[in-house]
């Protein structure tokens, strides 16, 4: 799955939970999410490690942190519907 992806799907658990519909998020899905997220930020920091030139380097330190926040957001939604 692609980070983008994931983050839509991220972002279609939080329209549910706003819209009172908290009960059809699947813990066992966001749990999944997290996953990938997570080996998603594992192969940016290898990519950052290997990366020479500053403006890549600059590049995955977003991603990074862009994960970062992600990884947070699903981790507070498992909490809300766990």
């Amino acid at each position: 799955m692609k980070l983008k992806n994931s983050i839509e799907k991220l972002d279609a658990y939080f329209e549910r939970l706003e819209s009172g519909k908290a009960q059809k998020i699947d813990p066992d899905h966001v749990t999944r999410v997290i996953q990938k997220l997570t080996k998603k930020r594992e192969e940016v920091m290898a990519d950052l490690a290997e990366a020479s030139k500053p403006s890549k380097k600059e590049r995955f330190v977003q991603k990074c942190a862009t994960l970062d926040a992600q990884i947070e957001r699903a981790r507070w939604l498992l909490d809300q519907i766990g």
